[in-house]
């Protein structure tokens, strides 16, 4: 594997963030279709027929400047599945900014590691990378910083341009949109630098944009996520900011704010901005959800959301260390736990807890057929201490009571998992009726593999793994959609 060449002079002392374009992060510098992936152990299910599809950074040019990850050209990696066989592809979202420097034959844009001044006349890339939702038979790309919107066919993952109704409300669409899949809405927030800070929308069945409103923030935020339920939607208001001292010279610095706290807006799906309930917790940062949904007990109406708390760094003498913490999220070092936060709609209560306290969890899945409803699993990725993004194994978690039900590891020093994706039987009776799939990157055998797991038990090992014939670059997110949600 090679990566793409440095910006800077071949003396100059190494930026740790270069690493992510070296070794398995790699980008890949073509566009391939392999078909019939041979099977290194086990059998391909034939009740599995659908699409896993895996977004990330993938550099079309050499860098201007520093990089970071959410800079990087958006690639689609799609493994089809169907009766037995696997088929392999890859593409760039063709995006505006790709089209542009692919035109050029260079890079053109800066990244957010690099001044703000001129954004105007050159603005940052939105570079479709982060994340990807099914939707009405496409594939959704979209950027974490709120871009576009880019539709995929989810097959050919040919560009099909940008979402119509996104594109026409108005505003932008950040990555970990949600889609309820039991009646096919779309729900999705923007976020941005110009009061009132955050927009929250929905899309209907029929495509159209049905809802969007503003929510009034104390001032600009970075949220990361969102959650939903049957009736409601989870909105995120959290102490991470820019460093307005930084902000006002032109630089993208991240602040978080320990006096603050972190707090969790309860909306009705269609509802005005009157009808959100702020409820407000420890301070902290999330990155991902991992679901929520609704309860009933003698207490009240609540809500319940499950996620990975970002461990905030702590002093020696136990108080958050604000610059660490910063500079940890900024530099994507995960440090999470799995947490439960639950709101009480009828009293006002609000209660939080560890439900793990021993395992550094993230990229978290469930039944995504079960979004919003109660489920009892959760599906994550171990997360490695010592190396940025570097998922060792994969595991099965109880939601109730955060137990680890089942667990893979097949080389933990050498493997490097891409985000798994909870994909149904054909026909699936119960809630982990199906199989869990991922890539793997093992480093020391150079050896590219998409293993698929039996999702009730993950302690067996994959019961088909298949080699790939190249490696695929370490990403962000991905989904599965199967054959009835293709078309």
């Amino acid at each position: 594997m090679h990566g793409l060449p440095r910006s800077a002079p071949a003396d100059a002392p190494l930026d740790p963030m270069e690493a992510l374009l070296q070794g398995p992060f790699a980008p890949r510098h073509d566009e391939s279709d392999f078909v019939d992936l041979p099977l290194v152990q086990g059998r391909v299910p034939e009740d599995l027929n659908g699409v896993y599809l895996r977004n990330g950074p993938n550099p079309r040019f050499a860098p201007l400047g520093r990089y970071h990850p959410f800079d990087g050209d958006g690639m689609v990696h799609a493994a089809q599945v169907q009766a037995g066989a696997v088929r392999l592809r890859n593409r760039w979202v063709r995006t505006d900014a790709w089209q542009h420097e692919q035109a050029n034959g260079a890079a053109c844009y800066r990244g957010i590691r690099e001044t703000r001044q001129g954004l105007s006349e050159r603005p940052l890339k939105d570079s479709a990378n982060t994340d990807l939702i099914g939707h009405r038979g496409r594939a959704l790309a979209l950027w974490y910083l709120a871009g576009d919107a880019w539709e995929l066919d989810p097959v050919s993952l040919e560009t099909l341009g940008r979402h119509p109704a996104v594109a026409a409300q108005g505003g932008k669409i950040s990555a970990h949109a949600k889609v309820d899949e039991q009646c096919e809405e779309l729900l999705f927030f923007d976020y941005g630098i110009e009061a009132p800070y955050l927009h929250y929308g929905v899309v209907g069945r029929d495509g159209s944009l049905s809802h969007r409103v503003p929510i009034a923030l104390p001032g600009p935020r970075l949220p990361h996520d969102m959650a939903i339920t049957e009736h409601f939607t989870v909105l995120h208001d959290l102490p991470l900011l820019h460093d307005p001292g930084a902000f006002a010279l032109g630089r993208h610095k991240l602040l978080f704010r320990a006096d603050l706290p972190a707090r969790f807006g309860v909306i009705p799906r269609y509802g005005s901005p009157a009808a959100l309930r702020w409820f407000e917790f420890s301070p902290c940062f999330v990155y991902h959800v991992v679901n929520a949904w609704e309860e009933h007990d003698l207490r009240g109406h609540w809500v319940t959301m499950v996620g990975c708390r970002y461990m905030p760094a702590k002093r020696a003498d136990g108080s958050i260390d604000t610059l660490e913490t910063a500079r940890d999220i900024a530099a994507l070092r995960m440090r999470a736990r799995l947490w439960r936060w639950r709101m009480n709609l009828s009293t006002g209560q609000a209660e939080e807890c560890c439900l793990d306290p021993e395992h550094n969890l993230e990229f978290p899945t469930v039944n995504h057929a079960r979004v919003g409803r109660p489920t009892r699993y959760g599906y994550l990725a171990d997360q490695c201490e010592q190396e940025v993004l570097q998922f060792p194994g994969l595991r099965k978690c109880d939601l109730a009571s955060g137990t680890t039900l089942s667990s893979w590891r097949e080389h933990p020093a050498a493997s490097w998992y891409s985000e798994p994706c909870f994909a149904a039987a054909n026909g699936a009776r119960y809630e982990d009726d199906g199989y869990l799939i991922a890539f793997q990157w093992n480093a020391a055998s150079q050896r590219q593999t998409l293993d698929i797991f039996d999702a009730h038990d993950l302690s067996s090992g994959p019961i088909a793994q298949l080699a790939l014939p190249r490696h695929v670059p370490l990403g962000f997110h991905g989904c599965w959609m199967a054959d009835s949600r293709l078309g």
